[in-house]
């Protein structure tokens, strides 16, 4: 039996950069080992595997890493929605995943295909003094690094994310750390990203995401962290809602990416939008699959 897994780069910038996905459009007969497998294949930081629920007109969608199951992941629920749209016309879709049901439409927009997730409710709150500590040791920098207007919080939007907002550009573009103690403390702490911003101007924020859960030093682009971005400049009044924010990724890893972020001030759900581009299609042999 052969699995077709496509290949997307979500969150393109003019239809370059973005963040890399594989999508299993059709995961019915897949076991969770197979799943697994598949992703560890691929490679990529997650794949997306789509598959029909009983009863219901929404779809299931569940992301594996190469490493576990994950509940939620932004830039591969951009993929998936996009890979979709293009194969049965644009349309709203709704899917159900661990972290619950996101809506995604797909309308198009200057003949390019624009992918929104509406995220699940978001929340945030302050993190610990001793573990903001342990942090900012691993990452080699000192609290004068932090811009005093944005405290640091761990922020949900699907699954959680420290923020951490960066007094200079310097800061955020020197960026080094211990990648196994990052690893660790993050895994003690369930966080899926270290999100590192800083306000660029009115609207547009640069960011850069450590993400060691994934195996890499950095994500290219984070949908999930953005909406917890987004969550969490809305609860402190950070800005002034409705809010339209622009968010820059992936320079820093040759992966420019451009996410687009829309904050409402009646509801706890974040809007995050962005284009996605095919990168292949593959097909994977499971016949020696656990």
């Amino acid at each position: 039996m052969t699995v077709e897994v496509l290949r997307y780069a979500a969150f393109t910038e003019n239809g370059r950069g973005g963040n890399p996905a594989g999508v299993v459009l059709d995961a019915n007969c897949l076991t969770d080992a197979q799943m697994l497998a598949i992703a560890q294949a691929i490679g990529y930081s997650e794949t997306a595997f789509v598959l029909p629920v009983d009863g219901s007109s929404h779809l299931g969608l569940r992301f594996f890493s190469p490493r576990a199951e994950v509940a939620f992941c932004g830039h591969a629920t951009i993929a998936t929605a996009v890979a979709l749209a293009e194969r049965k016309g644009a349309d709203k879709l709704l899917f159900s995943t661990r972290a619950g049901h996101v809506e995604v439409t797909t309308p198009v927009e200057e003949g390019q295909l624009v992918a929104t997730l509406t995220s699940p409710p978001t929340h945030t709150r302050p993190v610990d003094a001793a573990v903001l500590a342990q942090v900012l040791a691993v990452l080699a920098w000192s609290e004068s690094d932090l811009d005093p207007a944005y405290p640091a919080h761990v922020a949900y939007a699907g699954n959680e994310h420290l923020l951490l907002a960066a007094r200079s550009p310097a800061r955020l573009t020197n960026l080094s750390y211990d990648f196994s103690a990052l690893s660790e403390l993050m895994a003690e702490h369930q966080w899926t990203t270290v999100c590192l911003f800083r306000f660029m101007a009115d609207s547009e924020l640069e960011v850069r995401n450590a993400f060691p859960p994934g195996g890499v030093v950095e994500d290219p682009a984070t949908g999930a962290a953005a909406g917890a971005l987004g969550g969490y400049l809305r609860d402190l009044g950070l800005v002034a809602t409705p809010a339209r924010l622009v968010l820059h990724q992936g320079q820093h890893v040759g992966a420019p990416s451009r996410l687009v972020v829309n904050i409402d001030s009646d509801t706890r759900r974040v809007r995050v939008s962005g284009t996605a581009a095919p990168l292949a299609i593959s097909p994977y042999d499971e016949l020696d699959l656990p």
